[in-house]
């Protein structure tokens, strides 16, 4: 087994290779901050606090990536962003077949 001292310069060296700051983008990330702008931008005007991304990572974490993509779409067309958005998060909304 290697000892940390010999593992430790491997590890510095991908850290050092690794992308910083905006250029290490997801794909998920991308939409979550497109989510975030549009519903932060209605909650100011509603006089309420805006969202965080770790609060939104929570509401979305269980909807797929291709699904959030629908979602955008949707939403955009909408009249009204934010609510749409939750309507549609909402499952009481839609009954299963």
């Amino acid at each position: 087994m290697k000892s940390i001292k010999d593992i430790l310069p491997d590890i510095q060296k991908k850290a050092a290779e690794a992308p910083k700051g905006k250029k290490r983008q997801t794909e998920r990330g991308e939409l979550m901050r497109f989510f975030l702008r549009h519903l932060n931008h209605a909650r100011t005007h509603d006089g309420l606090a805006p969202m965080t991304m770790a609060h939104l990572g929570v509401v979305l974490e269980q909807i797929p990536t291709a699904d959030l993509y629908y979602l955008k779409s949707v939403c955009s067309q909408a009249k009204n962003f934010s609510k749409k958005f939750w309507w549609e998060l909402d499952p009481t909304k839609h009954p299963s077949p």
